[in-house]
């Protein structure tokens, strides 16, 4: 980093993106309280809705209480994690709607490999920035001694 680097750098930019990031979180946050997944299995028998907190509701049709409890058991199981699917692309989708797709955080639960990538990126840009920054912040000390 040279010195003419350090007037580069915007930071009244860097704060207003901030802001604005801080803003989208609180705008998603709301959207998130309200979206719901839902599922049913084949034959309309067991339905479900999961929320941000859990499962909000779950329909046995009476003619459900003619399977057998292990039947029933699989049944609701499986429709749980169908309206759990959904409501984590429902939660992908609005992500993408709030930050943008290349900003949307859901990216990295399907690809956590790419996640990592990212942060072996960021990690690698920071330690080159602080070492650029220590190199300049030394050779200011020579100049002040010399």
């Amino acid at each position: 980093m040279t010195e003419g680097d350090f007037g580069a750098l915007d930071i009244d930019r860097f704060l207003r993106n901030a802001d604005q990031q801080m803003a989208r979180a609180g705008e998603f946050q709301k959207v998130l309280q309200e979206l719901t997944g839902h599922a049913q299995d084949p034959d309309g028998l067991v339905t479900a809705e999961c929320g941000s907190a859990g499962l909000k509701e779950l329909i046995l049709h009476p003619k459900a209480m003619r399977l057998n409890s292990g039947e029933l058991a699989e049944r609701i199981k499986a429709v749980i994690a169908e309206a759990t699917a959904d409501l984590q692309r429902r939660v992908s989708e609005e992500m993408g709607a709030v930050f943008g797709e290349e900003n949307n955080p859901m990216r990295f639960a399907q690809d956590p490999e790419g996640g990592m990538q990212v942060l072996r990126q960021a990690e690698t840009a920071y330690n080159r920035t602080y070492e650029d920054l220590m190199g300049e912040l030394d050779r200011i000390r020579q100049r002040m001694e010399g």
